[in-house]
């Protein structure tokens, strides 16, 4: 299903599903109260959802799919990136759309509707504390990212947010975060700790990265700016004293 209050953007989505071979498109629709009421009688395998859309916009219409939907954003806007995790969407595609961005998410997209069968004990990504994962072997680390092991470097790493049970590895040879199923506390334990300090229930960032830090805590670092909360402020002002040239 193709869901966008822009015609253009859907008869351009429409096209791209006509030239992909194991696409078939069940129906567009324009207006999103009425495709709610359309997956009602008809669920679909993948929609791609427009965000800003009036009356209900694509990020509520996401919260009401089944979970057995995947979704794929289209979007103009790409502030909107950080929302689409929030409901484990397959991809973000910003608009103008174009085909070699939308046949690589329709792939992931497949990847996801075809679990990988559980590994064994002693293969890659059987536990949060396989060897891989250990401190600095390497230089970094393996992830698993839409079903493939991607190598995270820890130099390349500016800084990492954790919502629920994933984390975004925020890195600087990357336009896009690398999004794994993994908590903050186990990145916290794979991350060298006279490198990596946690500000932020939801933040870790890479010390040497820090551009600069205000008068009210706030750390300046990659394209974000970080609230040092209360819980971690302590660790963070003795090494702010600490590199403090006097």
């Amino acid at each position: 299903m193709i869901v966008d209050d822009e015609p253009l953007a859907v008869k351009l989505l429409e096209s791209f599903v006509g030239r992909t071979p194991d696409l078939q498109l069940v129906s567009s629709f324009t207006d999103s109260v009425a495709a709610i009421a359309a997956l009602r009688e008809q669920p679909v395998d993948l929609i791609f959802l427009d965000i800003q859309m009036p009356d209900l916009n694509g990020m509520e219409l996401a919260h009401m799919l089944p979970p057995q939907t995947k979704i794929i954003f289209t979007t103009a806007f790409k502030e909107y990136a950080f929302d689409s995790y929030e409901v484990s969407a397959v991809d973000f595609l910003l608009k103008p759309v174009r085909y070699n961005k939308f046949l690589t998410a329709v792939e992931k997209a497949k990847r996801r509707a075809s679990p990988q069968p559980p590994p064994k004990e002693g293969e890659f990504g059987a536990s949060q504390a396989s060897p891989l994962l250990e401190r600095g072997v390497g230089g970094g680390f393996f992830v698993r990212v839409d079903g493939e092991l991607r190598q995270v470097l820890i130099n390349d790493i500016v800084y990492v947010s954790g919502m629920k049970d994933y984390v975004m590895f925020y890195l600087q040879s990357q336009p896009r975060p690398l999004v794994t199923h993994m908590t903050m506390k186990a990145v916290e334990d794979i991350l060298p700790a006279d490198r990596f300090m946690r500000v932020h229930r939801s933040y870790i960032v890479a010390l040497d990265k820090i551009r600069k830090v205000d008068r009210n805590d706030c750390i300046y670092i990659g394209e974000e700016i970080i609230h040092v909360t209360e819980s971690f402020r302590a660790d963070f002002e003795q090494f702010i004293n600490r590199r403090t040239a006097q």
